[in-house]
């Protein structure tokens, strides 16, 4: 075997005993390192595994990238987008954000104006209405369930005359640049199964979601950042905030490159980035030339692809100390940038922050940035609430969309608006004129789009006088989802991807067909 120049030892490969860090360190590693303490230490792999996203050869050495080139093979042992003959058409948005509202924002008091509704409040909702569908364990008790009409007014806006709600004033001066759907619809009532299906199209945890798949599928637009990246807005004591967790950016059974990479409000942008105490960069990179040194002697011995796939993920991670600093550094937005999206984009971790940072993100070629919102679950204190919600997310959305647009962006860059599923028309709990509660709702829900590949200014969809089931062009969660690949290029049916026997994909088994009136 060829000696390292870090192994002192010819006949063997490096070790940690031969990188160049301190003594006490290596003796302290070797004092430690019982069977506990190395399980335990295990953890600190899944930062490591979320810290790259890149497909291809882009992050592999030339050994590594030369062997990918002859066999159409990833470093991890994956196919290339080449090989699987994506984008299978010309796309219309090379690139895509994703605005999550988590906990369900409901469609009655922002979009989905009924009027009629006025002269009945605090009747009961007939039950023709309702029929046998399911209801939720908080609901299912109530003796009635009187109807809740909005608490705000609706004005019609734009030259498609969209009835939005007084709770939207800034997204109500773009509706012409929106799809807006008020026919999406889910199998799921709870939220955790509701919200895995939106962005994993399964209800159960383990599948790769939809920036994943698009990492897979599509592969990286920049060398220096993860395809896809996750920005968490920083929660509102004052409201509901169902939890989210890594698994709704996992990569599932896909290689761990293609998972998300959380860019974080507070400390280090990217965990595990910063070089330890004591190691400066050229140490660093003997130390990763030593480290990968040892995974590729491991990938020959077992051959497992996972190996490969960590190579590239420490050689993005050394590249990402450069180019994290810079796109966090904010000092050189101009004055412009601040007015559109007021002084909050100031203040890292709020959601006019994050929207600011996914237009940076996009500008940058990463292909998929997911930017969650918490806090729309308003079993209660509707009234209260969502002024609340609608001041964090209104402004913010309606500047991206613009600074996009201002930028030559949104032309190739599709941006999604949605949570996991709708609010009912009745109460949860007591009614009055000054406050209500909603609980979930599965049969119908608003979402919108903007961007590459949809029909801007158009309403799709219609529900009953209720706002409780869809009476026109229904568009379930699949289908959603099938139509959002597709303005990336891509036929949900033929990506798929092998495992346990089955040609899996993002769209499941259950039929998905993409929504062409959506589609510009």
């Amino acid at each position: 075997m060829k000696q390292h120049p870090l192994c002192s030892d010819p006949d063997h490969g490096p070790t940690i005993l031969d990188l160049p860090i301190p003594e006490s360190v290596k003796m302290e590693w070797a004092r430690q390192q019982t069977r506990r303490h190395f399980l335990g230490k295990m953890g600190n792999v899944l930062g490591w595994a979320a810290m790259a996203s890149l497909v291809g050869v882009r992050g592999a050495t030339k050994a590594t990238a030369e062997a990918a080139a002859k066999t159409g093979m990833a470093p991890s042992g994956i196919p290339t987008p080449e090989m699987l003959r994506l984008p299978n058409f010309a796309p219309k948005a090379q690139r895509a954000i994703y605005l999550f509202m988590s906990g369900a924002p409901p469609q009655l008091d922002l979009w989905d104006y009924k009027p009629g509704l006025e002269k009945m409040f605090d009747k009961d909702m007939p039950e023709s209405v309702r029929g046998t569908q399911q209801l939720t364990g908080m609901t299912s008790g109530q003796s009635r369930f009187p109807i809740a009409p909005s608490h705000w007014a609706f004005k019609q806006y734009g030259k498609s005359g969209v009835w939005v709600s007084d709770l939207l004033p800034y997204t109500a001066k773009m509706v012409d640049d929106l799809t807006i759907i008020k026919s999406t619809n889910t199998d799921a009532i709870n939220h955790e199964p509701a919200i895995m299906l939106m962005n994993t199209g399964n209800m159960n945890a383990g599948k790769p979601c939809l920036g994943s798949w698009l990492s897979y599928g599509l592969g990286s637009m920049n060398d220096n950042l993860p395809t896809f990246m996750v920005l968490q807005t920083k929660t509102n004591p004052n409201e509901n905030n169902q939890p989210v967790s890594s698994r709704l950016w996992s990569s599932g059974y896909l290689s761990s490159e293609h998972a998300g990479v959380g860019l974080r409000s507070a400390g280090d942008p990217v965990l595990y980035l910063s070089n330890p105490s004591g190691v400066d960069r050229e140490v660093r990179r003997k130390m990763l030339d030593a480290v990968n040194e040892i995974n590729r002697q491991t990938y020959e011995e077992l051959g497992d692809p996972e190996t490969n796939a960590r190579i590239a993920q420490y050689e993005m991670a050394y590249r990402m100390q450069a180019s994290v600093p810079e796109l966090t550094d904010m000092s050189k937005e101009p004055q412009s940038t601040w007015d559109l999206y007021g002084s909050d984009a100031k203040t890292p971790g709020t959601f006019a922050y994050n929207c600011l940072m996914a237009r940076r993100l996009a500008e940058r070629g990463v292909r998929f940035t997911q930017v969650y919102k918490r806090g729309w679950d308003v079993h209660s204190g509707a009234v209260k609430t969502l002024p609340v919600l609608c001041g964090e997310t209104d402004r913010p959305a309606y500047a991206l969309i613009t600074d996009l647009k201002q930028r030559g962006l949104l032309d190739d860059t599709l941006v999604v608006w949605a949570g996991e599923f709708g609010r009912t028309v009745y109460s949860q709990g007591g009614l009055s004129k000054e406050d209500y509660g909603r609980d979930h709702h599965p049969r119908c829900f608003t979402t919108w789009m903007a961007g590459g590949g949809v029909r801007p200014g158009i309403v799709y969809g219609e529900t009953d006088d209720f706002s409780y089931n869809v009476v026109r062009d229904p568009v379930p969660v699949r289908d959603f989802n099938a139509t959002i690949l597709h303005c990336l290029g891509i036929d949900h049916n033929k990506m798929t991807f092998k495992f346990q026997g089955l040609d899996q994909k993002l769209t499941g088994t259950t039929p998905a067909q993409v929504v062409h009136g959506l589609l510009a």
